[in-house]
């Protein structure tokens, strides 16, 4: 390969599925075989068989937290969102869509806002051993790592114990604990484990040994090495929390951040980490791919790396929310009469609702040029809407088009005289 070249979606998918996450398109080989369900499937087929199942009945509990875990093992954290937010409607009691949402939030590197549902779930018996995989990594998100490996170590004999076992030797390596990190990995190398092998380089790789990772993520992928010294050779001058949502999700700072990635770590609370991401609201964001291949295409032409914010937390009280955003500036409700409406999630938080919509917005720009979110508040919950729609068959074909790009959704009718208020445009 010649200098300068870069196979952009291999290094996306070999980051990423050291993670165990399975991206669309990737090789067959990096895919996972097994789903964590307990059926022996993968994700694609546990989420058509859950879908299925909802076809019949879009209120089936189980078939919603199947078809969400299914879309987090395929690393689709917004479909989740939307398929927890739809079990949280179901089941309001039940822990498990707010350990969803967690999980959903902390895949889109907004390990904030994951902490709050995570502390929702535990508030609802979620045990630690249930959530500890997904907790662990919010945790590393915002910089907390003792906590995030307390976590991780609760997890190891879960469902979900592999994946625990690789994101603690991460956050083992993150803090410096080469031995310990090489260690944990043991178990998963002695079966032959290839996502044990992938996590194995970026241990070295954050515990500065380049060489080494370049030398393991060749032996576990040969021709890979050349395509990520470029990464291996920036990341351990990356802040902790940086490092965490490098290694873990394939997110990287932006030039501002990283001109400052040799200052001394710091650990930030999710109020100030949330703080933080809301005074850069108006900075262009990408998706996640687009980071990896824009970063590492620049590898021999400019020492800059344009890549994209973790995604904007937008979880907070009012006073922690961009002006933009917060709830006075809505405007009233416009419904005096029953309306029809597509709703694309729901939740306990109206003030969480925004941060929503803006996600599934930059991810689907074109679908979404020109449309505007409106959130219907109730006791006890909100959800977020699009419309409204003057008839059935306009918002059926409009949810068809969002199911093409796999965003949940599905129509609602408000009550007469209940609050909706739109939300600001940008």
């Amino acid at each position: 390969m010649a200098k300068g070249r870069f196979d952009r979606a291999g290094v996306a998918a070999i980051i990423l599925a050291a993670s165990g996450v399975v991206l669309a398109g990737v090789p067959a080989q990096l895919d996972a075989q097994t789903y964590v369900g307990g059926r022996g499937e993968s994700p694609s087929d546990a989420l058509a068989r859950n879908m299925k199942e909802l076809g019949g009945s879009p209120r089936n509990f189980d078939a919603l937290i199947g078809a969400g875990r299914a879309s987090l093992a395929l690393g689709d954290g917004q479909a989740a969102a939307g398929f927890f937010g739809r079990a949280e409607e179901v089941s309001p009691a039940s822990p498990q869509p707010q350990a969803g949402m967690g999980a959903a939030l902390a895949l889109e590197g907004d390990g904030a806002a994951a902490l709050q549902y995570f502390a929702r779930a535990t508030q609802l018996g979620a045990a630690q051993s249930m959530i500890g995989a997904d907790r662990g990594l919010a945790y590393d998100l915002v910089g907390q790592h003792s906590q995030a490996q307390a976590d991780y170590r609760a997890a190891l004999s879960a469902s979900d114990g592999d994946e625990a076992r690789r994101r603690l030797a991460l956050s083992l390596a993150i803090s410096g604990n080469k031995a310990e990190a090489l260690s944990i990995l043991a178990p998963l190398m002695a079966r032959g484990d290839a996502a044990g092998a992938r996590t194995r380089a970026f241990v070295l790789a954050l515990t500065g040994d380049i060489n080494g990772a370049k030398g393991a993520i060749e032996a576990a992928m040969p021709g890979s090495g050349s395509n990520m010294a470029y990464f291996f050779r920036k990341l351990p001058a990356l802040r902790s929390e940086q490092k965490a949502a490098a290694v873990n999700l394939g997110i990287f700072p932006s030039d501002t951040q990283l001109a400052t990635a040799t200052q001394p770590p710091v650990t930030m609370n999710p109020v100030q980490i949330i703080s933080r991401n809301a005074t850069r609201r108006d900075e262009p964001e990408e998706d996640r791919m687009g980071s990896i291949e824009q970063w590492l295409s620049q590898a021999t032409t400019s020492n800059a790396v344009p890549v994209a914010n973790p995604p904007t937390a937008q979880q907070v009280a009012s006073a922690a929310l961009p002006p933009v955003l917060a709830p006075q500036t809505a405007k009233p409700s416009l419904t005096a009469t029953r309306r029809l409406w597509i709703q694309l999630s729901s939740g306990t938080n109206a003030a969480e609702l925004p941060g929503q919509f803006e996600r599934i917005k930059r991810r689907n720009h074109d679908l979404f040029e020109g449309i505007n979110g409106y959130i219907a508040e109730e006791p006890g919950k909100a959800r977020l809407l699009i419309g409204p729609f003057r008839n059935s068959e306009e918002a059926s074909i409009f949810a068809e088009d969002l199911a093409s790009v796999r965003v949940d959704a599905f129509t609602w009718s408000n009550q007469p005289g209940q609050n909706i208020r739109k939300l600001p445009s940008e």
